[in-house]
């Protein structure tokens, strides 16, 4: 298991490691999302409920991970719950009453990116939160996600651990790179110098919330290639589904011509043929 709470404990940008091999890497990943594509048959023909809970420090690889494990899944089985900063309603809400909300139903498999576990990290280290709320969460939380896992819900939680060095250099690069400055912001930022309090608070969390019904799963990060396939795999891993025979189908063959003619190309609008003008 990873400990992210230590400095300079895993290999950081600077360092001459290999990276894992693309071809390996993309051959077992494709093999991987063909599986959750069988696992989301499966959810949907049998009426199962998955939650997928993805958590870790600011640029970790989650929101990567996310998009590999949601790449060929259909969008009306699977769905990414990434919730806005609450509005102030929300505020005055029981805490968890706005996740409740885009839980599953039976058919459905939802992905956290980031959860009701946002009062342990960031509104903890950042003060978002009084202390109050946040023992209460403390102790509420493995009694509500034991309400969860015993109503049905397949319920996974997963940390994506990375090093300071790590996680700096990926910040600087979305410095660099303006296609990716959005995923930048002053709480981003802050958390170079706040890294031993989201370790404390880290810890903390593991500590109250890592319950048998629903553990805590440590993904280390700092390659994103090996967190991918060993995050995919152990979700996969951990599901006793099977394949869902699905009813053939055939596509009919296509009627002759009853004498429908298109009418002409000057009487509809066209998108300009932007791509031709590439070409030279």
């Amino acid at each position: 298991m990873a400990d992210d709470g230590k400095h300079g404990k895993h290999h950081g940008a600077g360092d001459k490691k290999a990276r894992y091999p693309k071809a390996l890497y993309e051959r077992e990943l494709f093999r991987l999302q063909a599986e959750l594509v069988t696992i989301q048959e499966w959810v949907r023909a049998e009426g199962k409920r998955l939650v997928v809970v993805f958590e870790g420090r600011d640029a970790a690889g989650k929101g990567s991970t996310i998009k590999r494990v949601s790449q060929y899944l259909n969008p009306r089985v699977a769905r990414i719950a990434a919730l806005p900063t609450p509005t102030e309603r929300e505020r005055t809400q029981w805490y968890f009453q706005r996740y409740v909300a885009h839980l599953p139903a039976a058919g459905e498999i939802v992905l956290f990116d980031r959860s009701w576990y946002n009062r342990a990290g960031v509104e903890r280290v950042m003060g978002y939160c009084t202390a109050d709320e946040y023992h209460r969460f403390l102790h509420q939380c493995p009694i509500f996600e034991r309400m969860l896992v015993e109503d049905g819900i397949i319920l996974r939680k997963y940390w994506f651990s990375v090093s300071d060095a790590e996680q700096e250099a990926r910040f600087r690069s979305r410095l660099e790179d303006p296609m990716r400055q959005w995923k930048l912001s002053p709480t981003d930022v802050e958390s170079i110098t706040r890294w031993e309090d989201y370790s404390r608070a880290k810890d903390q969390m593991l500590v109250h919330t890592d319950i048998p019904e629903a553990p805590w799963w440590v993904v280390d990060s700092d390659d994103k290639r090996i967190s991918r396939l060993n995050m995919i795999h152990h979700l996969v891993s951990s599901i006793d589904y099977h394949d869902v025979q699905r009813v053939p189908i055939r596509l009919p063959e296509r009627p002759g011509p009853t004498g429908y003619q298109r009418p002409p190309r000057d009487m509809q609008r066209y998108v300009p043929d932007h791509a031709a003008s590439l070409l030279g």
